[in-house]
């Protein structure tokens, strides 16, 4: 009898699909359980079932004894079957900006929730279930949701890349630091692909994520793992305001080539002149980002 796939396994098959794009991987590339492991953070059980989802919908293939393969190349934004659709990302985003102009409490109860958005149980549960996976939501015990801390003011937006210009330029420069080649060449394709054409097309979302992936992975180069769990958390605690902005594809063009200039340096061994790019890198974009409008209630239906 097949497994039907729960939420996490749909979650981990649309970011294979989404690392397969980013990463411009072509027909025929082999998905290994292991680089996905070491991609997603999880353990092979959730990944097997995402990759059995993704061959009953015929965009991989399973081949006995050698394992996946992807059918062909998806260029284009490609949805999983069952995945939140168009309009549960409306009533998430909806959510999220509530959240931050704190017309939401702390705590709420489904119902409540229901009726203010105007949608069913079993679509809220899902958008439920991801802001929770997101990390700034959780099932309180017994009954009700409840929100938990995030970048909601001005002040905490420019704390949070205060902490980071502390940190990620350090961390290249820790004795512990090593490159790691594989992965800095995945970063360098990723970055290389948004820079040429990526910007252009991308999601908001989707460029978020190839962003944080970034600075997430040059921290785990570290060698430690404090540092680089609090770049993710840093991440995970703006992830919501970063998708209240205004999308300006030309600063990402900037960044992305901000990005490959660290690349660059690091692949050459250069991390004194990788951390000073870091830290003027992280700089520029606090001083573009922090704005005190994206902290205020918007009308309604911007």
């Amino acid at each position: 009898m097949t497994q039907q796939p729960n939420q996490l396994h749909l979650q981990l098959a649309q970011r294979i699909l989404t690392h397969a794009r980013l990463s411009r991987l072509e027909a025929g590339h082999h998905l290994t359980e292991q680089s996905l492991q070491e991609l997603l953070g999880t353990s092979r059980g959730p990944i097997r079932a995402a990759l059995a989802h993704l061959a009953r919908q015929k965009l991989v293939e399973k081949k006995p004894n050698k394992g996946f393969f992807l059918v062909k190349a998806p260029r284009n934004r490609t949805s999983v079957t069952a995945l939140p659709a168009a309009e549960d990302e409306k009533i998430y985003h909806a959510i999220a900006a509530d959240r931050l102009t704190r017309e939401l409490p702390d705590s709420v109860t489904e119902n409540e929730l229901m009726r203010r958005y105007e949608i069913p149980r079993p679509r809220l549960r899902r958008i439920l279930d991801r802001i929770a996976s997101e990390g700034w939501g959780q099932r309180r015990t017994g009954h009700g949701w409840s929100f938990l801390p995030l970048v909601d003011s001005v002040e905490a937006y420019r704390e949070n890349y205060e902490l980071r210009l502390l940190l990620e330029p350090g961390g290249i420069l820790f004795s512990s630091f090593a490159l790691d080649l594989a992965k800095i060449e995945r970063l360098e394709a990723q970055q290389q692909f948004v820079h040429a054409e990526g910007y252009k097309m991308l999601s908001q979302t989707e460029l978020y994520e190839v962003n944080a992936q970034f600075h997430e992975t040059i921290a785990e180069m570290s060698g430690n793992r404090f540092l680089a769990q609090t770049i993710a958390r840093l991440n995970q605690l703006r992830r919501l305001i970063e998708y209240r902005q205004t999308l300006d594809r030309s600063r990402v063009y900037r960044q992305t080539g901000e990005h490959l200039a660290i690349i660059k340096v690091l692949k050459a061994g250069k991390r004194d002149a990788a951390a000073q790019l870091m830290r003027r890198h992280l700089g520029g974009a606090e001083r573009e980002k922090a704005k005190t409008y994206l902290f205020e209630p918007q009308p309604k239906g911007s």
